[in-house]
């Protein structure tokens, strides 16, 4: 499926950094003509095909109504569910296991992976079911087990790992009611945005993305994606992450 034919669009966490550039970035496609754009903070799009309205991850009712706003009339082509969260003003990433608590693991767990899930019991049934479909979440690499070598970031890597595993059960689930439907997690890269900040002087020269290159390179990559990829796991470059 190309982005470009993407009729219905879902954007979840449209007032965040990446989420608003990739509303931006998609009001400018001709063949996109409805864009649903969910946040916890009220924001405005200048476009008349963005529809805005509000979502809250801590409590299901708020995702309920929210999949309440798209009519039955306008079947989805397009999810993306753009939220995430590392650090707050209270929890910041651990280094060791004596930073570990209750506290970080549940924060991180309702926004990081129960949210998405329940974004899918709620929005998945109004993906259309006769052509192909494409539905995307934000994950990270450093939720790969293989992939890490470094440690820490307990409650971050425990979340996104735990999210990797409901993209993939969601792919199976989703594949039997559309054969041609596709469910991944994509990793960004770094984006500079608030949940980056703290750590943007580490990042190497070149590595740290615009919110609008990163949705450029973002749709770019779901525009190649193949029904046999479904389930898997995508950085911005393309490359498959192994779990």
């Amino acid at each position: 499926m190309s982005i470009l034919k993407a009729r219905n669009v879902a954007i979840i966490g449209a007032s965040g950094a990446l989420g608003k550039a990739l509303v931006e970035n998609l009001s400018k496609n001709n063949d996109t003509k409805n864009i649903f754009a969910f946040s916890r903070k009220k924001i405005l799009f200048s476009s008349e095909k963005v529809q805005t309205h509000s979502i809250d991850f801590e409590e299901e009712d708020s995702i309920f109504r929210a999949s309440n706003c798209i009519s039955k009339l306008m079947p989805l082509d397009l999810i993306i569910v753009a939220t995430g969260i590392l650090h707050d003003i209270n929890l910041y990433p651990e280094k060791s296991l004596k930073d570990l608590s209750t506290e970080k693991f549940q924060k991180l767990f309702l926004i990081n992976t129960i949210g998405p899930a329940l974004v899918a019991k709620h929005f998945f049934p109004l993906l259309r079911r006769d052509k192909q479909t494409i539905s995307a979440t934000l994950s990270a690499r450093v939720g790969s087990v293989s992939d890490n070598q470094l440690g820490g970031w307990y409650a971050y890597r425990a979340s996104k790992a735990a999210l990797n595993i409901i993209i993939k059960n969601s792919a199976i689930e989703i594949s039997r009611r559309n054969s041609n439907s596709i469910v991944v997690g994509m990793h960004p890269g770094t984006v500079a945005s608030n949940l980056s900040k703290p750590f943007q002087k580490g990042v190497p020269p070149g590595k740290l993305f615009t919110p609008e290159l990163a949705a450029s390179r973002l749709l770019n990559v779901l525009s190649t994606l193949r029904v046999e990829d479904t389930g898997k796991c995508f950085a911005w470059d393309g490359k498959e992450i192994l779990p």
